[in-house]
């Protein structure tokens, strides 16, 4: 393990070394959502150890325009899973859970009791995320270990779920009581809920798709440990707030959250419950959320100097999230940057936007049409392989399989050397059921790329599913 002191006060230093780049004054929150085509978003700003700014821009629903307020409840998507984590902490305090014994002694979990393996997860891999469980299993298929539990930090949804199970086993309780015994109530949360309520409808934020589009609504009847709580973005705040003060966490428990339990790798760590970004005085807290059409960040200095907590009803709520870190904490954006989201003001980004419109529009056709026009209106550093594979991903993602093959083949004919341009083609193909073409476009990729273990992979199976279907 890896510790980061823990410094209270702030420094002269620590404020020079935040400042500059977009200030929180400077800063047009509408213009930002315009610019970035975001459908709505809430942050509360935090400065010295309170809530110093509500910020509110956009609307509920791209349909009936009622407008982002205080008091709009969004879903948090997995920051859910710090909630869960103080549950849990708070229960090792008062002697009924573990940190580090076997979850399936307390509460067996019949979900993975085909591979023993899983009989070795705690309680700290899992708030750890070295599980061994992937996010989400495959719908309809068991859930698999990954990994041997402990070995490396992966990001698990399932992992939440499996201790929430335990949790529920040893307490007689559900999440949503568990959750307002030791969360709702002690930090004052009066607006959030694992499940729905009554008084959610007339200010939910709906969600909605990258082109604006809302979604049908997600109504949990029973909590989800990964990804149901409902929230606004002051009552996510005041539990930041209330978590890194720790007043109610015993001081062995608060310090073993606030250490690195693992590296995950480009500059950070992960604890109990939480990210890590190192600093100058110790270590940040972080998480993030992203659901179908919601989008969120918490972010808090260790000595609760600055921080915000952002939430939005839009797919492309992560666009400006390098923009918003740069105006309430400013300094390195090691956890912006680890969570590599693309950023409306990317001349790449801005090229696949326009050329998706383009598709939607007039198909493809229009997409190479539309591309040669931009040659002469755009910089030439957005004329790269990932602009054209951006677009294919999200038609593929939306379900639009024959549209994304188009787009991935026009990208080989503009990359015909890229092995990645052939792999993501040969992955629409295989969505289509085109076993044949998807196998000839992965051998093309190995063939361009001998280093593409996916495709060397994925030519294995295709082979043998094909070889099956002949006998």
């Amino acid at each position: 393990m890896i510790s980061f002191l823990r410094i209270r006060l702030l420094s002269l230093l620590f404020l020079l070394f935040l400042a500059g780049g977009v200030s929180a004054q400077s800063l047009d929150l509408d213009q930002l959502l315009t610019e970035a085509e975001i459908t709505g978003m809430s942050i509360a700003v935090i400065e010295d150890g309170r809530i110093s700014q509500l910020l509110n821009a956009g609307v509920r629903s791209s349909e009936t325009q009622p407008p982002i307020t205080d008091e709009t409840v969004f879903e948090a998507e997995s920051l859910s899973k710090s909630v869960v984590a103080w549950i849990a902490l708070r229960l090792i305090d008062e002697g009924t859970l573990d940190l580090d014994q076997s979850l399936a002694q307390l509460s067996p979990w019949e979900d993975a009791a085909h591979d023993s393996r899983y009989e070795q997860i705690t309680t700290r891999m899992v708030l750890s995320h070295t599980s061994g469980f992937p996010n989400f299993r495959v719908p309809g298929e068991p859930l698999p270990l990954l990994f041997d539990p402990g070995a490396f930090y992966t990001y698990s949804g399932e992992g939440f779920l499996f201790l929430q199970h335990v949790l529920e086993a040893i307490t007689y309780s559900s999440l949503e009581d568990l959750a307002r015994e030791y969360v709702f109530e002690p930090f004052g949360m009066t607006s959030s809920s694992f499940v729905w309520q009554n008084d959610y409808g007339s200010r939910i934020a709906v969600g909605h798709t990258d082109m604006d589009v809302p979604l049908d609504k997600f109504v949990p009847q029973q909590a989800n440990a990964a990804l149901s709580l409902h929230t606004t973005a002051s009552d996510y705040v005041r539990f930041v707030l209330g978590v890194i003060e720790g007043e109610d966490l015993g001081r062995r428990q608060y310090r073993e959250m606030m250490v690195a339990q693992v590296d995950a790798l480009d500059g950070i760590f992960w604890g109990l419950g939480w990210g890590l970004q190192p600093t100058i005085n110790g270590s940040a807290l972080w998480e993030w959320g992203d659901n179908a059409g919601y989008k969120s960040f918490a972010w808090l200095a260790p000595d609760a100097s600055k921080g915000f907590v952002m939430l939005s009803n839009s797919a492309n709520g992560m666009l400006v999230l390098h923009e918003l870190f740069e105006a309430f904490v400013g300094g390195p954006q090691t956890s912006v940057r680890w969570l590599n989201y693309e950023r409306y003001d990317d001349a790449v980004y801005q090229l696949s936007r326009r050329l998706q419109y383009a598709q939607q529009n007039g198909g493809i056709e229009a997409v190479r049409t539309d591309y040669e026009v931009a040659k002469s209106e755009m910089p030439a550093e957005a004329f790269v392989e990932t602009a054209l594979n951006a677009l294919g991903y999200r038609l593929l993602r939306r379900g639009a399989i024959e549209e994304s093959i188009e787009v991935f083949r026009f990208n080989t004919e503009l990359y015909p050397r890229s092995g990645n341009v052939f792999d993501s083609l040969a992955e629409a193909l295989l969505a289509s059921g085109d076993m044949q073409a998807a196998l000839d476009n992965y051998e093309t990729s190995v063939r361009l790329d001998p280093g593409n273990e996916n495709g060397v992979g994925m030519i294995q199976v295709i082979e043998a599913r094909l070889a099956a279907e002949e006998q």
